[in-house]
């Protein structure tokens, strides 16, 4: 397999929001429905959710990279993530495993909590407060557990969905090329975590109208790190900071 290269400290991570609203607005609906049903079968069915949100995701890549592209889209292409369903299942629940956790997590808290509230004595009390510490110290190791895994797999589905990598290719190649930019793709997290909560703020469903925009930056920002080649000799390589980013300008 011929070597991908990929671009360093090459994420802007304003170019890549205000980027993916002017692409996302050209077509709303589109990726407004995509994002929705997206959503729905990536998290919001139990067991189901977890084996196809990799391969969901992924199709949702492959819509925003080909209208990136200016190539046309529509609604079925974000199935095609199907297509590559094994990888982008396995990548999908890797990234999912701090949520797992974190569901037994807040169990134990749970059950903590009553413990510790019905507790009849000192011992039983010290018992509950303990696994509640426990519990609690578990939550902030999941959430940095969490970063390392987005930094590290940030690119992984775009790259099995573009590429064909197979799952420890695309890790492998994610990983370098994530930390490889980890400071761009930490301040575009925290701007997309603002934008998710002023989405929740907004009456809650705002956070609707907010994910396609999350989808684009993240599109954008796998296409700063990883520029388009040029296919078949149909047109020039664009320049590494043909979206948006400010790498290669000599600047």
């Amino acid at each position: 397999m011929y070597q991908i290269e990929f671009q360093r400290s090459a994420i802007s991570a304003g170019d890549c929001i205000g980027n993916a609203w002017e692409l996302v607005k050209q077509n709303f609906g589109l990726f407004f429905g995509i994002s929705v049903v997206g959503l729905i079968l990536a998290g919001c069915i139990p067991c189901v959710s977890l084996f196809i949100s990799g391969p969901i995701i992924a199709g949702v890549y492959f819509v925003y990279l080909r209208q990136i592209r200016g190539e046309s889209v529509d609604f079925g292409m974000m199935f095609k993530g199907f297509e590559v369903f094994v990888p982008a299942m396995v990548i999908g629940i890797i990234l999912a495993i701090p949520e797992i956790i974190g569901q037994g997590l807040r169990l134990t808290i749970n059950l903590a909590d009553i413990g510790f509230a019905g507790s009849r004595d000192g011992h039983e009390a010290a018992i509950a407060g303990s696994i509640l510490i426990l519990a609690l110290g578990g939550g902030l190791v999941l959430f940095i557990l969490g970063i390392v895994l987005r930094i590290s797999l940030f690119f992984a589905l775009p790259l099995i969905m573009e590429k064909k990598l197979g799952v420890g290719e695309a890790a492998k190649l994610s990983f370098s090329a994530g930390w490889a930019n980890f400071g761009g793709i930490l301040i575009l997290s925290i701007l997309e975590g603002l934008m998710a909560i002023a989405g929740v703020l907004a009456c809650g469903i705002g956070i609707l109208f907010v994910i396609p925009i999350i989808y684009g930056a993240n599109a954008f920002a796998y296409r700063q790190v990883f520029p388009d080649s040029q296919p078949m000799n149909q047109y020039a390589p664009p320049q590494p900071n043909e979206y948006g980013s400010s790498f290669g300008s000599g600047q």
